[in-house]
């Protein structure tokens, strides 16, 4: 205890017990304030000595890698996904559970995995997530045939490996760069989606060719092969401050809440479109090939969207842009899918709402550091991503649930309609919160935040 609070706890007993809790109520929102004004110094500090580069550039490509898997995995298991249920190993609704489990994981073990990673180290929790990512994939092609021995190996096991990963890849760039943060993020998670768009068409072409058991074996040896090697080149610039696992101060400030609650509500749809664009172009007739090429398309519009969206977000500013991302993926989806019955729209569809799905993951590290300071980039994006657990978990299955009612698979395309709509208005919801928060801080349209 400091002297000064020694000081004023003395003065408080000496008040009447009315004007205690006035007095300590005011000493708490000036130490809040006082915390506050360290944590900009000291964020503003650690931004002006970032190198802007130097090893910087060796961690963007490792943290690329990671993400690759991270997100590839996820990207992609709608083509498993496909398979699985033309197997009849179980319902569309079901299997994507499996897939959800494991980008979920992202979230539900965030705020540990910020605990953890500060004690074991940024590259032995890389080496540790890409272990548990191949892991997962490859006991899963022991399970093809168990719905619940999936959701163990490519729901349990692969989401904590990504989990580990994610938080890797959110918070080593911010050590390296500042001025560059934005384009530095772009890149990196722009990995993600050229994951997502090449293991789509390789995972077709496995399952094709060797089925579904070898095609998640061969995925989970390549895991090991490329992202362990990547993982040892992660390096701390700095050391991770000690930090508590939950700033609750953070849900006093209004910014924050709208924040945490948009981009808990932008999640919900994201994995809609990859995980049933198989399964929708297969209601239109068109083979699997075509799905998966969708898919793929997808996956390199989203890896397009976030290097471009993480260059803007250093030109307009980040929020700007995750506005401009969120509403792009509520147009896309509710004026452009729901009439898709051919390829040429679907592309269209595609290509846009990779562009600002893709979007959405880049510019969120980028607003939370210049937002919040990049002192507590670890804390906060911990939080922030701890909130897209009902998102990641259950946004697919719904969609799938909504499907199931409507008729399913047998239905043809219109079946997908209602679960369209729902996708298209979650995205509405977030895109208006981002606003709401954009205008509460700056009035100024034309200004870059």
């Amino acid at each position: 205890m400091t002297a000064q609070t020694t000081t004023t706890a003395v003065e408080l007993q000496d008040l009447p017990v009315g004007q205690r809790s006035l007095v300590r109520r005011d000493w708490d929102a000036a130490t809040a304030l006082h915390d506050a004004d360290n944590i900009i110094e000291a964020s503003r500090i650690a931004d002006a000595e970032a190198p802007e580069g130097g090893y910087g550039w060796i961690i963007v490509p490792a943290c690329f890698v990671m993400t690759w898997w991270i997100m590839g995995v996820s990207y992609s298991w709608g083509i498993n996904q496909a398979a699985l249920v033309h197997r009849e190993l179980s319902s569309p609704a079901t299997l994507s559970f499996v897939g959800s489990l494991a980008a979920a994981s992202i979230s539900i073990y965030a705020i540990i995995n910020a605990r953890l990673i500060r004690l074991m180290g940024l590259r032995n929790a890389a080496l540790l997530g890409i272990l548990l990512i191949g892991s997962g994939q490859f006991l899963s092609s022991f399970c093809i045939n168990s719905i619940g021995g999936l959701f163990v190996t490519s729901g349990v096991l692969t989401g904590i490996g990504q989990g580990f990963c994610f938080m890797v890849a959110s918070v080593t760039p911010a050590q390296y760069f500042s001025k560059k943060r934005g384009l530095a993020n772009g890149i990196v998670f722009s990995g993600g989606a050229f994951g997502g768009a090449v293991l789509s068409l390789v995972m077709d072409a496995l399952i094709t060719r060797v089925g579904p058991a070898w095609n998640f074996r061969i995925v989970g040896l390549a895991a090991w092969l490329s992202g362990l090697p990547a993982a040892w080149f992660i390096k701390e610039r700095t050391s991770l401050p000690k930090v508590v696992f939950i700033d609750w101060r953070l849900f006093k400030e209004s910014r924050f809440v709208i924040i945490f609650v948009a981009a808990g509500i932008a999640v919900f749809p994201l994995f809609v479109p990859p995980f049933f664009l198989p399964l929708y172009t297969h209601s239109l007739g068109l083979s699997s090939s075509t799905g998966a090429g969708l898919v793929a398309g997808f996956n390199f519009a989203s890896a397009a969207g976030r290097i471009l969206c993480g260059f803007m977000g250093d030109k307009i500013g980040p929020l700007n842009t995750l506005f401009i991302s969120v509403s792009l993926s509520a147009i896309s989806v509710l004026t452009i899918w729901p009439v898709a019955d051919t390829l040429a729209p679907l592309i269209v569809f595609m290509i846009i709402n990779g562009i600002a799905n893709g979007g959405f993951f880049a510019i969120m590290p980028t607003v939370v550091g210049n937002i919040f300071g990049s002192a507590r980039v670890s804390v906060v994006m911990g939080m922030v991503v701890t909130g897209w657990t009902g998102g990641y978990l259950m946004g697919a299955p719904i969609a799938g649930y909504i499907l199931d009612a409507y008729g399913g698979e047998e239905g043809g395309f219109r079946a997908y309609r209602p679960a369209i709509f729902y996708a298209g208005s979650m995205s509405v919801v977030a895109a208006s919160l981002v606003a709401l928060v954009r205008l509460r801080i700056n009035k100024n349209l034309l200004g870059s935040l």
